[in-house]
């Protein structure tokens, strides 16, 4: 039936298709606001973005029913997340408050309709990839040199954004917030997550072809990112960044190993102790760092294992279906568990998230997406022989393990900033992973 109604509109509109300025360039026009999207996400607020990507997915849909070149393939990683959204459905239809609901579930149509429009597009242009990632590269180190300059001009730190009750004042951090709408420190954390592994990519990309001078230049930049996740006091963002640099170890394995073994261990010990060293004596960042394993005696981490305890008994009440989709909604129910003086906007966990909301086959849905995904982004990484698309389908990698991790104890994953930049990297996977086929 799908079929058969492009076929038709593609027969109609033929004429048109080869007459029209716009129809021919469609492709740059998707581009053009592609990027306009990625770079709203610096200072527009919410609906601002969200209203570009939207102008993107029915661009991309015009182009589907008119251009005969427009070509919609599924495949496991697309079931997977088709079989998600088939249950952030029912969810939304068995929800007590379905008008809140729906608000939520619109926000996560557009964020599934940019994935599978950023997807149709790289179908068919996947010399476009590098342009998209190097407007990423861009805005992650704009937005990185901005927070570095922020750490350096005293500012309005807001004192809730970290307990300050058992520190020295040489011990409290000036968090940074960049430009990013609305202004908070773990928000441009996680920002910063997402987009790191692209300009890490870049830089390898540049040292591999011989290119020093721009591999220079672009690990410079990887080194100003590095330090403004740091400035951001972001606990969760401290162990993203973690667990990509040790991707980065272990994949760079992979080629230096067998020729290079001492001077790589050598090299990685180094850099590895020069970092720690300069981290740890500077007292606020250390005494940060350290928090994370105080447990309640941190009020943060306290508000988090209360959030945590009272989603669980959401969760528990409501594992089939959910509660439905959206901050709003979940907040009207939270109401009903939470415990005093401990409000919360969402669970602060992304896998807890989405079973609250959706249920737990939406939950298992999204896991089987990220491990298909992954798993072939690995075997990939392992067996093959061509560094450039290595490093490409690692920087992919990277960001959405990045993004994982950060979002197993924090609840940013779902602002459109960090959305837009989680689910282009997903799509640049998914094309070079089904790239034969």
């Amino acid at each position: 039936m799908f079929e058969k109604l492009i076929s038709f509109t593609r027969e109609k509109s033929e004429y048109i298709c080869e007459n029209s300025f716009i129809i021919k360039n469609m492709n740059n026009i998707i581009l053009f606001f592609i990027i306009l999207t990625l770079l709203s996400t610096l200072y527009c607020s919410t609906d601002a973005i969200g209203f570009l990507a939207l102008i993107v997915i029915f661009l991309s849909a015009v182009k589907l029913f008119i251009q005969k070149d427009s070509i919609v393939k599924i495949n496991s990683i697309d079931t997977a997340l088709l079989i998600y959204f088939i249950f952030v459905v029912i969810s939304l239809a068995g929800s007590t408050l379905f008008y809140l609901s729906l608000k939520g579930f619109l926000k996560t149509c557009t964020y599934l309709g940019f994935y599978l429009t950023i997807v149709h597009f790289l179908n068919s242009n996947r010399n476009k990839i590098n342009t998209i990632l190097l407007t990423i590269a861009g805005i992650v180190s704009f937005e990185s040199i901005y927070a570095v300059f922020q750490n350096t001009i005293p500012t309005n730190t807001n004192l809730t954004w970290q307990d300050v009750s058992y520190l020295r004042p040489e011990e409290v951090m000036t968090r940074v917030y960049g430009t990013l709408q609305p202004y908070n420190p773990n928000l441009l954390a996680g920002f910063l997550i997402v987009c790191i592994p692209v300009v890490y990519g870049i830089c390898a990309k540049f040292l591999v072809k011989k290119h020093y001078k721009s591999g220079i230049i672009a690990l410079i930049f990887s080194v100003i990112c590095s330090w403004a996740i740091i400035c951001t006091g972001c606990r969760g963002a401290y162990l993203a960044l973690l667990a990509i640099l040790g991707g980065i170890i272990l994949i760079s394995a992979k080629f230096l190993w067998q020729n290079y073994k001492k001077i790589y261990i050598a090299v990685i010990g180094v850099i590895c102790s020069i970092s720690a060293l300069a981290i740890l004596s500077l007292q606020s960042i250390r005494m940060r760092f350290l928090s994370i394993f105080i447990m309640r005696q941190d009020s943060s981490n306290s508000f988090r294992f209360n959030v945590y305890q009272a989603s669980w008994k959401m969760f528990t009440d409501n594992w089939l279906l959910g509660i439905g989709c959206g901050n709003q909604n979940f907040r009207e129910i939270y109401g009903l568990y939470m415990k005093t003086g401990f409000d919360a906007l969402s669970c602060y966990n992304i896998f807890l998230e989405i079973a609250v909301e959706s249920g737990i086959f939406a939950l298992l849905a999204f896991i089987a997406f990220l491990y298909i995904m992954l798993s072939k982004g690995i075997r990939f990484v392992l067996h093959s022989n061509n560094i450039y698309d290595v490093i490409l389908m690692s920087a992919g990698l990277l960001s959405i393990i990045g993004v994982m991790v950060h979002g197993f104890v924090d609840t940013v994953f779902f602002r459109p900033q960090i959305q837009i930049i989680f689910w282009i990297m997903c799509a640049v996977l998914r094309v070079k992973l089904f790239e034969e086929n």
